[in-house]
């Protein structure tokens, strides 16, 4: 299953950190499961079944189990698995499994968020809420580290760093090609092929996007976040802004 509804998780609060026992061949049903919860299952082995497919839970596998699932899980070999309890307004109707090679380190964080939830000193909600994003976000990195960019990927990969960090300047697709060391005709082909758009195209796909999370927020006026893109004057980034949303900057209303 795709993790990428992960990136909009919203930790509202965090209710346990446990450790706990189960025998061989004990079997439990879930119906709609009211809050998140991430399990390792660090010695044994237990399956979890949906209407769809199986998972399996061992000290190489880990599950996601969302609030608003149903699940059955049987014990299949006997042990304790660690297991850390959230809530969020999000659901998901199935399971997120993550196979893991470094499930001991996994395992390490976990017994430390427990441990931090037993010794209940200052700041100890903030910290849990913290951790547990952290380990969401290493189980979600271990999905994107089986992806290697393609050749193509790496040969323009300066001038997509270069983007990233200038996209409020001034950029042409000759600078951008002299990043590469290709000639302008070439890199804008090769940039088009894979991203779909143009070089230029993307940087102001990139502004827009920074745009729509500025205008969300307190960041200025209007004309503040004009500037703060590279844009001339508050008259060109609207036009620009209505191109691509259909709405000018100041009816945006973000939703």
């Amino acid at each position: 299953m795709k993790t990428d509804i992960l990136d909009n998780l919203i930790i509202k609060k965090f209710y346990s950190a446990s450790s706990v026992y189960t025998e061989k061949n004990v079997k439990m049903k879930r119906e709609n499961r009211s809050c998140w919860a991430i399990v390792i299952k660090y010695e044994g082995e237990t399956i979890y079944y949906t209407h769809k497919k199986s998972y399996v839970s061992n000290i190489s596998n880990m599950v996601i189990l969302p609030k608003g699932c149903s699940y059955k899980w049987h014990c299949t070999k006997p042990g304790f698995f660690s297991i850390i309890e959230f809530d969020s307004d999000m659901i998901c109707d199935e399971i997120f499994s993550f196979p893991v090679k470094d499930g001991e380190k996994f395992l390490k964080m976990f017994k430390e968020l427990e441990l931090k939830r037993t010794l209940r000193k200052p700041m100890y909600e903030l910290e849990s809420i913290r951790d547990c994003y952290s380990i969401i976000l290493k189980l979600t990195q271990t999905k994107e580290n089986k992806y290697f960019p393609t050749y193509k990927h790496q040969k323009i990969a300066a001038a997509m760093d270069y983007i990233a960090k200038n996209y409020n300047k001034e950029i042409t697709n000759d600078s951008l090609a002299e990043i590469t060391g290709f000639s302008t005709v070439y890199f804008r082909k090769l940039f088009t092929e894979i991203y779909g758009v143009s070089p230029i195209t993307y940087v102001h796909n990139l502004r827009i996007k920074k745009a729509k999370e500025m205008l969300k927020s307190d960041y200025g006026s209007i004309t503040d976040i004009a500037k703060s893109l590279g844009y001339l004057n508050i008259y060109e980034f609207s036009k620009d802004f209505k191109n691509h949303t259909g709405l000018p900057p100041s009816k945006w209303s973000g939703k």
